[in-house]
């Protein structure tokens, strides 16, 4: 995944603003603009710097209830696959509901860095 001390996990590539930034290099590589290579590092450090930003600046919490449909424990990453949600802010705000959520737990450290 990343070059240097620390990995960091590509979970947040999946998301719409990774997704973007992947379609973007990709047609950067198509069109002959940028090499592979370079894209890989902008990847790795697209990984790095959403998990710092996410860890360092994000201070909200929430709360959910819901019914556990299936959960799996794989390569110290746990998946939860959870039916009709509600999650709710902790400063009282408002509650939002969802059909099915997806949640996956990652450990803060990767195996191969512990």
């Amino acid at each position: 995944m990343a070059t240097g001390a620390t990995n960091f996990y590509d979970l947040y590539r999946h998301g719409s603003l990774g997704s973007s930034l992947t379609d973007a290099l990709d047609e950067l590589i198509g069109d002959e603009r940028i090499d592979p290579q370079l894209a890989m590092k902008v990847l790795t450090q697209f990984d790095r710097i959403i998990a710092e930003t996410l860890q360092e600046k994000i201070k909200a919490r929430l709360t959910f209830k819901g019914s556990l449909d299936t959960y799996r424990f794989c390569d110290e990453v746990w998946t939860f696959l959870i039916r009709n949600v509600t999650f709710k802010l902790d400063n009282g705000g408002q509650t939002v509901q969802a059909d099915k959520v997806k949640i996956v737990s990652c450990s803060a450290k990767r195996a191969e860095d512990k």
